[in-house]
């Protein structure tokens, strides 16, 4: 049975626990075989559909294969494997399974024959997995269709010897691959093909960042969303987490660095080529130190911040912003606690000669604690410099609209770095706020543009370098440039 354009039967099932229950399951019609997810009220939820062949032995750190057809129905009710990680202070999601690139569906019940896809790409790059983000309720309030995906992380996705093909980008083959999956098999969930949405956090919203600017992933997304992004984003000595050296970029890796740093990885553990390295497994792999860190960072051939300045980038329209306390948490995770001594000792670490200029800037006495006024400078610093300059950039050639998320309560210190996703995927109680940013992002997903009737009106970017500040009581326009003292690092840094 057809409904509307959807390939979707809706089959009722009866499963036994202590007495009879019915769970109502549809059954989607993929390219590569049926796959059967869970009716809910007002949507419908796959989870765990492979949308690339398991990277595993001599398709370890190879671009991703394609999937083997199978035939029947495919259970398509339960996550799929994370892709190998070793878990964080953070997280606690651990896996050795290399057989991990799977996504997950979740489809309104109701609303459009063919709806916008949003296609998620998780953050952080070391840890995480699609089915961690659910995306029912983005779906259901927006009538979207709501994607997400695993991709190979830390060694797995990062990794590079002279010679490899890809070295560096197998985390980004994935997401493409995944893109890719999303044109040929959209329908099916009652999604427009034609309509897509790539869209991330941190690490993600960076990914995001190198398709727009490689060709490979050009025609497999028509808009794009960055959260917290660090693509234009260098940092000072001291920035991140103790005794680390100040980098030229915090996202990305050149090739050749990448390949240096697989042959020092390779000699650690004993293996002279790629097939003795093909041939450990994944436990031994991660037992090596930093495996999942030092293979972070994305391995490119031209630096997207290069590409971005010079305008080449694909030309689809942009929804980007930044949190307004972004590094307060990234402080308390990797520093702890700052003393006025550490102030002191930090700033002239940061910014050497200009360390008083700084602290003048930013004197104690402004701030309640240390902790705070250090969280500060980096947010101005390290965050919204880079984030506004990449607003600039992306406005020079295509329609960018800019946000700051401001709520001061979604977190103890405030609207601190990625405390904004949980207002597209809730897990706590959604607010007014949640519901406003909802309407806003799929209205971007659908048109291009984010302003839809019944909220504030959301100028681009370039209509007078316009940043909608998204807090409960404040929905509109804020001096970004003003509030984080742009001019005074712009006199006092170079780039």
């Amino acid at each position: 049975m057809r409904r509307g354009t959807l390939a979707l039967t809706a089959v009722l099932l009866l499963t036994a626990c202590g007495g009879s229950t019915m769970q109502r399951q549809d059954t989607a019609t993929t390219d590569t075989g049926d796959v059967r997810g869970v009716v809910k009220s007002d949507h419908v939820l796959f989870q765990g559909i492979p949308y690339a062949a398991p990277p595993k032995g001599d398709l370890r750190w190879s671009a991703p294969a394609p999937v083997a057809r199978w035939d029947g129905v495919r259970d398509a009710t339960k996550p799929g494997n994370p892709c190998p990680q070793v878990g964080s202070s953070y997280s606690d999601t651990r896996s050795t399974d290399e057989d991990c690139l799977f996504l997950n569906v979740a489809t309104p019940t109701g609303g459009a024959a063919s709806k916008p896809v949003m296609v998620w790409i998780h953050g952080d790059g070391a840890v995480g997995a699609g089915h961690l983000y659910d995306g029912s309720r983005l779906a259901v309030r927006g009538d979207v269709v709501v994607v997400t995906i695993n991709y190979r992380m830390g060694v797995f996705g990062g990794f590079g010897l002279p010679g490899l093909a890809g070295s560096g980008t197998f985390g980004l083959q994935d997401q493409r691959a995944a893109l890719d999956w999303v044109r040929r098999n959209a329908r099916a969930f009652g999604g427009d093909p034609e309509n897509v949405t790539v869209f991330g956090v941190s690490y993600g919203a960076t990914a995001v960042a190198a398709h727009l600017v490689s060709p490979e992933s050009h025609g497999l997304f028509d808009k794009a969303i960055m959260h917290s992004g660090f693509a234009l984003m260098d940092l000072p000595a001291e920035a991140w987490y103790p005794g680390l050296d100040a980098l030229p970029w915090l996202g990305w890796r050149d090739r050749r660095e990448v390949e240096a740093l697989g042959q020092a990885t390779a000699a650690e553990l004993g293996c002279a080529d790629l097939a003795c390295l093909r041939a450990l497994t994944a436990e031994k792999l991660l037992e090596h130190p930093h495996v999942m860190n030092i293979f972070q960072p994305l391995g490119v051939d031209d630096l997207p911040p290069d590409l971005l300045a010079q305008g080449k980038f694909a030309r689809v329209p942009v929804l980007s912003g930044s949190t307004k306390n972004e590094h307060r948490g990234i402080v308390d995770l990797f520093r702890g606690e700052v003393s006025a001594d550490d102030y002191k000792t930090l700033l002239t670490k940061s910014f050497g000669d200009h360390a008083p200029a700084v602290e003048a800037e930013y004197p104690l006495s402004a701030f309640a604690t240390p902790t705070e006024a250090w969280s500060q400078v980096l947010t101005d610093r390290v965050w919204a410099r880079a984030t506004w300059r990449q607003h600039r950039l992306l406005s020079a050639h295509t329609a960018t609209y800019a946000f700051e998320f401001a709520d001061p309560t979604a977190t103890p210190h405030g609207a601190t770095h990625h405390s904004d996703i949980d207002y597209l995927f809730p897990s706590t109680t959604p607010n007014p706020l949640a519901d406003n940013m909802i309407r806003y992002w799929t209205t971007f997903a659908r048109t291009g543009d984010p302003n839809t009737e019944g909220l504030p009106t959301w100028p681009a970017f370039a209509n007078g370098n316009h940043v909608q500040s998204l807090a409960p009581d404040n929905t509109g326009p804020t001096d970004f440039a003003t509030a984080h003292r742009l001019p005074f690092w712009d006199a006092i840094t170079t780039r």
